[in-house]
């Protein structure tokens, strides 16, 4: 009989974790340990939302930790997937430090525990933003360089650094992934789809981040979060980890569409039948670390056998009419 496999998930209690944690209960037949300390991004409502929660909450423990702290207790999974991040581009340029605390010397001491029971495959989840700004028509391949440009993307890149060096130091079973921007239901309010929601429900003007001359809105690869576990349970199969080659183990997980920002708050404002009231602001001009355009190219994971299974406009209709539904997501 094969033996049932045990994910150590960080951050399962935020926005992405808590998907991963639906798409892993409803898709194998794993056991899942979360490890999230439940600030102002992890929340276990999230968990207690999802449909199969309480058929399926007996698969789950959950530990309450702060990865800033050396990890003092004992740990064991197959696989281990570490999504827990501070995330927000704004705070990072606010507050730096407490961005390097949680992203790289979180990840450091993460790692470290894992040398006690090597798992069979560890992911870091990066992002796109490791890369800097995209000009129009570039997709960056997973081992271009790095230009960061905000200290948020500045923190994951460090993390993915030590990833590596634990990867070749103490061979560690490696991989990471460079994710554009992720959607889905129960996503925090400061983020742009369900920001767009409230104000569109609301007749709030919307700010549009553009160029200089605010003729062009900034763009993104959005992609759904269930897409973005089906991804990663693909990679637990037929993934490669570092091999200190720096060919092999980084995959980028890219949306099937690109969509500028102003076009994302027409198609929301037309699923909700209201009007669209915006206004085209030079962000980057006024604040520097904010990217106009992020661009990530896809062709590996495609070459291997996989591609986005869920369609953007109908993912984003699902997180619209979800979110009018649960307002309480969005306020």
């Amino acid at each position: 009989m094969k033996k049932k496999k045990r994910l150590l998930l960080t951050g399962g209690a935020g926005f992405v974790g808590s998907h991963l944690v639906e798409g892993v209960l409803k898709n194998t037949n794993w056991d899942i340990t979360i490890i999230d300390r439940l600030d102002i991004s992890g929340n276990l409502q999230r968990l207690r939302d999802m449909e199969i929660w309480e058929d399926e909450k007996h698969r789950v423990e959950f530990i309450w930790w702060d990865l800033k702290s050396p990890i003092n207790f004992d740990l064991k999974a197959d696989f281990v997937w570490h999504v827990a991040a501070s995330s927000h581009v704004d705070r990072s340029i606010d507050d730096p430090v407490s961005f390097a605390m949680d992203n790289v010397v979180g990840t450091t001491n993460l790692l470290n525990a894992c040398r006690k029971f090597n798992p069979e495959k560890i992911v870091y989840f990066s992002t796109d933003e490791v890369f800097g700004p995209a000009p129009e028509g570039v997709h960056y391949k997973e081992w271009d360089r790095y230009n960061s440009g905000n200290p948020y993307a500045a923190s994951k890149a460090g993390g993915e650094e030590m990833a590596i060096a634990f990867a070749n130091t103490y061979g560690l079973n490696v991989m990471i992934t460079h994710t554009m921007n992720v959607f889905g239901e129960r996503q925090h309010p400061e983020k742009f789809i369900p920001m767009c929601i409230r104000k569109i429900d609301r007749g709030e003007t919307i700010t549009i981040h553009a160029n200089k001359d605010k003729t062009k809105a900034g763009s993104r690869f959005y992609i759904h979060a269930r897409n973005v576990c089906n991804a990663l349970l693909f990679l637990m199969e037929y993934g490669e980890c570092l091999d200190g080659s720096g060919q092999k183990g980084k995959y980028n997980i890219v949306g099937e569409k690109e969509v500028d920002n102003l076009e994302l708050a027409k198609l929301i404002a037309d699923t909700m039948g209201k009007e669209l009231k915006y206004e085209m602001v030079d962000f980057h001009s006024s604040r520097p670390g904010h990217d106009l355009r992020y661009g990530l190219d896809g062709r590996l994971m495609k070459l291997k056998g996989w591609e986005p299974e869920r369609n953007f406009e109908n993912s984003l209709k699902e997180v619209v009419e979800w979110s009018l539904k649960n307002k309480n997501w969005i306020e």
